[in-house]
């Protein structure tokens, strides 16, 4: 059965993408089938993983072609339906369609044979995010040790209740990932304790501070493409099987 995560927080520079890229090739090593769905026009995914395509997300939103001819190959065992910029215009036409936050669970149903498919969310609350949470099964929060990172989350939580309520589903939080983490810095302590109040039993191993975590991106390589020995690969995969511990 596939699982399905939305790797969302409507808080920008939490290392969402960082988390779904890196999470996801961690997934791939481990012998799981992994597609990474990008739902964020400024398309980071596809770039963080080096691949160029015209071919996105857009294309099956748009009925041009069939969602599964859309999916792209990153790594072995992973794969990817990349975005760019022209899902600003699919979110205009998506607005007045009916049933407006099914229309990716719908496109998804027939992608079959994933161990796992993480939803690339961006950091709003537009129409495409209000699909992820309609198709996911549950949510990973990456939640950087700043203090305004906590400000979207409690909005976050809201409509997850919405979502469950209207379409009667038991989305719920996996993991909230504390990223950019380090153990020396007073203000990481009381972000921590802070989510512990809030998600007891439901954090993740940190992220620590690494600086090869941000150049991988710039090399257009994954953190273990990059560097596979650095604390951010060694971080990642633990997140890694963490998740395949979950269920």
């Amino acid at each position: 059965m596939t699982k399905r995560l939305a790797v969302i927080n409507y808080k920008g520079g939490t290392g969402k993408t960082s988390t779904t890229v890196n999470l996801a090739h961690a997934l791939a090593l481990q012998g799981k089938k992994v597609l990474i769905v990008d739902i964020d026009p400024q398309g980071s995914a596809g770039y963080y993983l080096g691949l160029d395509t015209d071919i996105s997300l857009y294309d099956a939103l748009m009925n041009i072609r069939p969602i599964t001819q859309c999916i792209q190959t990153a790594r072995p065992n992973l794969h990817i339906i990349c975005s760019n910029e022209r899902l600003f215009v699919a979110e205009v036409k998506l607005a007045s369609r009916p049933k407006k936050e099914t229309i990716l669970r719908s496109l998804l149903h027939s992608v079959t044979g994933y161990d796992y498919i993480l939803i690339d969310c961006p950091p709003s609350m537009n129409i495409m995010n209000q699909n992820a949470l309609t198709f996911a099964d549950e949510v990973l929060i990456p939640v950087a040790m700043e203090y305004l990172s906590l400000v979207g989350i409690r909005q976050l939580l809201k409509n997850i209740q919405i979502v469950n309520k209207i379409l009667r589903k038991e989305l719920t939080v996996c993991k909230v990932i504390p990223t950019f983490y380090d153990a020396r810095n007073q203000k990481t302590q009381h972000i921590i304790e802070s989510l512990e109040r809030v998600f007891p039993g439901r954090l993740s191993s940190p992220i620590r501070f690494n600086v090869a975590l941000s150049e991988a991106p710039g090399h257009r390589q994954t953190i273990f493409d990059f560097d596979p020995k650095s604390k951010g690969a060694l971080d990642y995969m633990k997140l890694a099987k963490e998740v395949l511990n979950n269920g």
